[in-house]
C-alpha cells in the first residue's frame, strides 16, 4: 500500500484547551512493500502518527492518502473497506483475558469475515492449522489452547504480533512491538514480521524505543520529536550526533547543549553490536 502524508497535524479529541498538537506538519511518503522504522523520546508522536496512519485518528490539517485515496472524504461504507486493508498492532494488544490463544489470533481474520461468520468464530475457531502456524512463527505453538490471561506479557504481545499474519492486510503499523520481549525474542519477532512484510510485499511502519533494532533492521529511519518531523534518513546516516539532538531534553536544548540519547551512548546506538535482522 502506498502511504503519503502532506503536512499533517493531529490533535486528540480529549486533549486539554490549547495542549500541544499530537502531529504539527508531518509529511512522509512511502512505497508499497517498504519498512520504516519510526523512533523518538517519549511523547514525540509515535503512536499518534501511527494512530492517522490507520484511519483511528483524523487528521486535524493536512492530507493523509492511502493508495491514492483520502479515507476521511470517502462514503463510511468505503472507508470500513478501506481499514479492513489496515494492521494496527498497539504496545498492548487488546486480547480479551478469558479468550483462548486461537480465538484471539483468528481475530485477524475478522475485518474479512461476515458478520455470521466472526459472530461462529468465537465459538468454534475455524482454521485451526492456520493459527497454530501464524503462533508457531513466534514460538507460541503450545499455547494455542491456552487462556491469554495466563499468558506473560511478553508472550501476549507476540499472540497481538501473530495476529498481523493472518489479516488480509496491505500496511501493518505496529506499536513498540517489542517492549515486552527480551533481546533474542525482540529480534525473532522483528525478523518474522520483516520477512513475512517482504513476501507479501506489505508496507510496515514500525514505532520503536530500542533505536538500535532500529538501526539494524530498518533502511529507513524517521525521527520524531513534539510532534513533528526532524528527520527521515536511510539508517547508514543517522548518526550519533543526529540521535542526541533527537533524545535532547529541552532543558539542555535551553542551554545549547547536547547530551548522549538515553540508554546505551551514542556511538554504540549507531553501530549495534552482533544484531542484525536482515
Amino acid at each position: 500500500m502506498m502511504l503519503e502524508l502532506d503536512q499533517v497535524g493531529a490533535q486528540h479529541p480529549a486533549a486539554r484547551a490549547g495542549a500541544r498538537a499530537a502531529l504539527a506538519g508531518v509529511s512522509l511518503r512511502l512505497q508499497p512493500g517498504e519498512q520504516v522504522a519510526v523512533i523518538g523520546p517519549s511523547g514525540a508522536g509515535k503512536t499518534s502518527l501511527l494512530q492517522v496512519m490507520a484511519c483511528a485518528l483524523p487528521p486535524s490539517s493536512g492530507v493523509l492518502r492511502l493508495d491514492g485515496l483520502d479515507p476521511w472524504g470517502l462514503p463510511r461504507g468505503r472507508l470500513q473497506q478501506l481499514r479492513g486493508r489496515l494492521f494496527l498492532a498497539p504496545q498492548v494488544p487488546p486480547l480479551p483475558p478469558r479468550q483462548r490463544v486461537v480465538t484471539s489470533v483468528l481475530a485477524g481474520r475478522l475485518p474479512a469475515m461476515g458478520l455470521l461468520a466472526s459472530l461462529a468464530s468465537l465459538f468454534h475457531p475455524s482454521d485451526l492449522p492456520a493459527a497454530f502456524e501464524a503462533l508457531e512463527h513466534f514460538d507460541l505453538g503450545d499455547k494455542l489452547f491456552e487462556r491469554v490471561d495466563r499468558l506473560s506479557g511478553g508472550e501476549r504481545q507476540r499472540v497481538g504480533l501473530a495476529r498481523a499474519l493472518l489479516a488480509p492486510a496491505s500496511l501493518w503499523l505496529v506499536d513498540e512491538p517489542l517492549s515486552a520481549l527480551d533481546p533474542t525474542r525482540a529480534r525473532q519477532a522483528m525478523a518474522t514480521l520483516q520477512r513475512v512484510a517482504r513476501e507479501r510485499d506489505i508496507t510496515l511502519v514500525a514505532s520503536l524505543h530500542q533505536v538500535e533494532v532500529a538501526l539494524a533492521c530498518f533502511a529507513r529511519i524517521v525521527g520524531l520529536r513534539e510532534g513533528r518531523l526532524v528527520f527521515d534518513l536511510p539508517a547508514a546516516e543517522v548518526s550519533a550526533q543526529r540521535l542526541a539532538q533527537l533524545y535532547a531534553q529541552h532543558e539542555h536544548e535551553l542551554r545549547g547543549e547536547v547530551p548522549p540519547a538515553p540508554g546505551l551512548g551514542a556511538e554504540a546506538l549507531v553501530e549495534p553490536v552482533g544484531l542484525s535482522c536482515r
